[in-house]
């Protein structure tokens, strides 16, 4: 992947006439682009989140020169798994059986289908956004440069997530252990190659991006890359490890690896497919939920909430696994039901938020404290309704307030629900991720939040460069 390239500048001469003919097209060039964008339907999209490859309003990329076996590679070693024992691998079995024989080289497997790994799955995509060739590339918000100096961030494209979930399949118990934990070694050496490099040492880290989706992604280096630009999904992973840490009695945790201030809440890959509103039909359910009853630390709500709702009228509460029997009662669940049930389990978020809204059933947040991806760029009150923990809990509390919503406010939701179903799509349509991505998809907004962090990360590094020697800053990183 280690590639160089050098630009240089042609001046030409130019007359007078001909610099007032350019002027001239200047003023016109802009007028026609309106005239002719009025065309097309981009009005749910705000202003901000638009590309324009053509205003310098980018982000510039350098590719991390780490081995192919880290990525790509480590999909190739997937499909290859004999012994592999996964909760939800029923569809990666179809294409195993048959990968050996039929994958030929020269192009990348696709990602896997088991739901467990794909909601993962951004660490693929933004990979692909980044491997394909410049000329295809007019819809990225992201311009991949072929020196470390010209760039703006550093990504680091190690498949953590797959990594963690091959080393959990193959065996569990030693995922926590270093000897032995194969996921662990490979985490070793990107941390290694990765620190090693002129890049980290000058900044740091700081401008460097990896992609942690899965909450145990890189479980044993967090702290060695802490400084970085993190890629996740909540910040539900490090919770219990900074409240541990703590040396405040307050609630307020000071978490010392992530921040909203340096990283980037993504979101989840749907596992449901698109319903459009035109293909929206009555819906019969009040209120639907499907997942695990028992969770571990914030989940311990989502049984509560069981509880006082399983066998209240108009309330379908389903224990489900992620398989293909479970997924069609998904599908049909969500698209029958006004509202969808989102509390917390092992993590704040999860996969089923954005499932409810590529199903135009509006999302019941429960939560007192939640992370979300691309606040700021949209606004999740027109299209969800959040709830507090203490009002949810209460005795028929939360289905008289579902009850109280209009139809016009419900339609009201779900139109805004299909406005917004293109921003949390990461698949460009090209089955080995390598292609132009979707203008106002999700690999567009990630670049464009990451952008966001660039003038922070250069104070931080001018900070530190003039930092007199000897002189340490304690860890801390929090942010309401």
């Amino acid at each position: 992947m280690r590639e160089r390239t050098t630009q240089k500048g042609i001046f030409l001469p130019c007359s007078i006439p001909s610099l007032v003919f350019s002027f001239g097209l200047l003023c016109i060039f802009p007028l026609s682009l309106f005239l002719f964008s009025t065309h097309h339907h981009t009005s749910h999209i705000p202003l901000t989140t638009r590309i324009s490859r053509y205003s310098g309003d980018e982000i510039k990329v350098y590719l991390a020169d780490i081995p192919r076996s880290l990525n790509y590679g480590l999909l190739e070693e997937y499909w290859s798994l004999k012994n592999y024992s996964r909760l939800g691998d029923d569809e990666d079995e179809i294409v195993r059986s048959r990968f050996s024989s039929n994958y030929k080289g020269g192009y990348p497997p696709p990602y896997p289908e088991n739901p467990l790994i794909k909601q993962y799955s951004a660490e693929y995509w933004l990979l692909g956004d980044l491997m394909t060739p410049e000329d295809l590339r007019v819809s990225s918000f992201a311009r991949r440069v072929f020196n470390a100096e010209d760039a703006d961030v550093i990504f680091v494209p190690f498949f953590a997530t797959l990594s963690a979930e091959m080393q959990l399949g193959k065996a569990k118990g030693k995922f926590r252990q270093k000897n032995g934990n194969e996921d662990y070694e490979r985490q070793r050496k990107v941390v290694d190659m990765v620190r090693e490099t002129p890049s980290w040492k000058k900044s740091g880290g700081r401008d460097h991006v990896f992609v942690l989706t899965d909450p145990v992604a890189m479980w044993h280096v967090r702290a060695e890359i802490a400084p970085a630009v993190l890629l996740v999904v909540d910040f539900g992973g490090w919770y219990r490890v900074d409240a541990k840490s703590s040396m405040n009695t307050s609630e307020v945790i000071h978490h010392t690896q992530v921040s909203l201030l340096k990283d980037v809440i993504v979101p989840y890959t749907h596992l449901l497919p698109n319903l459009l509103l035109s293909e929206d039909q009555e819906r019969k359910t009040l209120l639907y939920f499907k997942g695990a009853k028992h969770r571990h630390r914030g989940g311990l709500v989502r049984e509560g909430l069981w509880n006082l709702l399983v066998n209240e009228p108009g309330v379908v509460m389903e224990e489900g696994f992620p398989n293909a029997t479970g997924r069609e009662q998904s599908i049909r669940g969500m698209q029958t039901s006004e509202f969808c049930l989102h509390p917390a389990g092992d993590t704040p978020t999860s996969c089923r938020l954005f499932d409810a809204i590529l199903s135009l059933c509006i999302p019941v947040i429960v939560s007192d404290s939640i992370e979300l991806p691309f606040e700021g760029m949209i606004d999740y009150t027109e299209f969800s309704v959040f709830v507090s923990v203490n009002n949810a809990m209460k005795p028929n509390w939360l289905l008289s307030h579902l009850r109280s919503f209009s139809k016009e406010q419900k339609d009201s939701f779900r139109k805004k629900s299909s406005q917004v179903q293109p921003i949390f799509e990461y698949d460009n349509g090209h089955k080995d991720g390598i292609g132009p991505v979707p203008v106002d998809g999700a690999v567009n907004h990630i670049w464009r939040k990451v952008f966001e962090k660039v003038p922070a990360i250069r104070v931080a590094v001018a900070r530190e460069k003039r930092k007199p020697d000897g002189v340490s800053i304690p860890a801390r990183c929090h942010c309401t």
